[in-house]
Order: structure tokens, then sequence, then C-alpha cells
């Protein structure tokens, strides 16, 4: 079953306030592409003190912003912007999206394309050249919703641990 679009004019950008952080962290566990897990499980990583003291980190930079969707008063959604200065491409500064996450239950209604519109402009209005973002490989959807977008698959990503 499809779900229906909703009004653009529903859904609100703004930056995450510290009572957002247990919301955010339950989005962000409940869209991992790598573990299946519960509204429990994610409520209780959520509570986890580690993600106050990232929290403050993020807002202690002036070159990371972390956002909200809400609707109707509720966070429905998520996402990172860091802005990145370059050196390539005569200095191009890159803006780099990261942890973008829509409620489960919202996906499919037009959320995440309100959320990447607030992004691009964001990252335009603070002097960005380019966005990138990476998605895991086990998020199919995902990715046809980026390319859907105008992004372009155009790199093979890595990541290490250290």
């Amino acid at each position: 079953m499809s779900k229906s679009k909703i009004d653009p004019s529903e859904i609100s950008i703004r930056q995450a306030r510290r009572e957002d952080v247990q919301r955010v962290v339950s989005l962000i566990v409940l869209g991992s592409a790598t573990q299946t897990v519960t509204e429990q499980d994610a409520a209780a990583e959520a509570a986890h003190p580690a993600y106050e003291r990232a929290f403050d980190e993020l807002l202690a930079s002036p070159d990371t912003t972390l956002f909200v969707a809400e609707r109707a008063g509720q966070v429905v959604g998520t996402f990172q912007v860091t802005l990145i200065p370059g050196f390539v491409a005569r200095g191009r500064k890159r803006a780099k999206f990261e942890s973008v996450h829509v409620a489960p239950e919202t996906r499919g209604m037009g959320i995440g394309a309100v959320m990447m519109a607030h992004g691009l402009a964001f990252a335009k209005e603070k002097g960005a050249g380019l966005v990138e973002l990476t998605s895991h490989k086990a998020r199919g959807d995902a990715h046809r919703f980026y390319r859907n977008l105008g992004f372009d698959q155009s790199h093979e990503g890595f990541k290490k641990l250290v």
C-alpha cells in the first residue's frame, strides 16, 4: 500500500535542540540497515549518556548543524550537515550530509525530499559548491531516493573504525 504524499508546508525544518536528542538517536537506530531493532531497543540506546556529549560537541562546532524535521509538533526526520573546506577545485567547500533518517511510519510521504531541499539550500547559502553523502549498501530504497533527487553515485566509499 502506497502512502499518500503530504503537503510540504506541513513540515518544518529546524536545528535540533537538547530535548530532541533521544528522538534523533531513535530515528537513526531504527533506520539502521545493518540490524533489526525494536522501538524498545532504540529507546534504550537513545538513553545512553554518550549522545548528550556528542550533541554538545556538535553544538560547539561552527561547521556542523544537526537538523530535525517536524510534522504537527512531532520530530519525524533528522539529518546532519558538516561544512568542509577544500583545496581541490580552487578551494571548493563541500557539505557532507550524514545520518539522514525519516521515521519508518512516515517514509514515502515526501518528508525526506523536504529535508534534502532544506539541506541543499543551507549548504549553498554557506558557500558549499558540492554536496556529498554516503548510504549503506543495503539501503536500496535510499539509493533510489537520492538518485531521484539528482545525486550521482560517482564514487565507491570506504570506512574504517580507528
